[in-house]
């Protein structure tokens, strides 16, 4: 049943169910939410365990994980070539509006958002805006060009209370080595 709903999915070339470990691997490009809303269709709980490339890159998956306690999200960034990533992003528990990201240059988290520093580089570093809906959700999913992985571990993504970066910022987290494949 999970294979018959995954296989017509734009983007997804190929699906593998492993029924005795309760894993379904999908190789191809479309954005997590819609693969885990497919199978969530079947009457199954998904949940993704590592995302990557067949490609053997230095570093081809990070993530940044947002731990409340207010707000709450993760942001995975996946390596498709040397020069386009892709990022997908979750959040809840921010406030309904436009809200700016970006990608800074240090991940010390001491005083927040605030201690992460300037925009990593511009205009890469740039992540726009996010659209939070009225239950204080947002997603986001898209691909950045000439963005590598390998270059963004240790470095912080920073929401801000608004479209304006220059405001300290609501919240930040550390960009981490994730699991290349799962």
């Amino acid at each position: 049943a999970v294979k018959s709903k995954l296989q017509p999915v734009e983007g997804v070339k190929n699906v593998d169910v492993d029924l005795d470990n309760q894993v379904v691997r999908i190789l191809g490009s479309s954005p997590v939410k819609t693969m885990t809303e497919v199978l969530e269709q079947t009457g199954r709980k998904a949940r993704l365990i590592g995302q990557g490339v067949l490609d053997d890159f230095l570093i081809s998956a990070a993530v940044a994980e947002f731990k409340g306690p207010d707000i709450f999200g993760v942001v995975r960034l996946a390596q498709v070539n040397m020069e386009l990533t892709r990022i997908e992003a979750n959040f809840s528990g921010l406030s309904p509006g436009k809200h700016a990201w970006s990608i800074n240059e240090f991940g010390d988290l001491t005083r927040g958002a605030a201690s992460t520093g300037k925009l990593y580089s511009l205009p890469l570093g740039d992540l726009g805006t996010l659209d939070v809906d009225e239950k204080g959700e947002a997603f986001y999913s898209g691909p950045k060009e000439k963005l590598r992985v390998a270059d963004l571990i240790g470095r912080a993504i920073a929401v801000y209370a608004t479209e304006d970066k220059s405001d300290p910022g609501l919240t930040a987290a550390v960009i981490a080595r994730s699991a290349g494949v799962g």
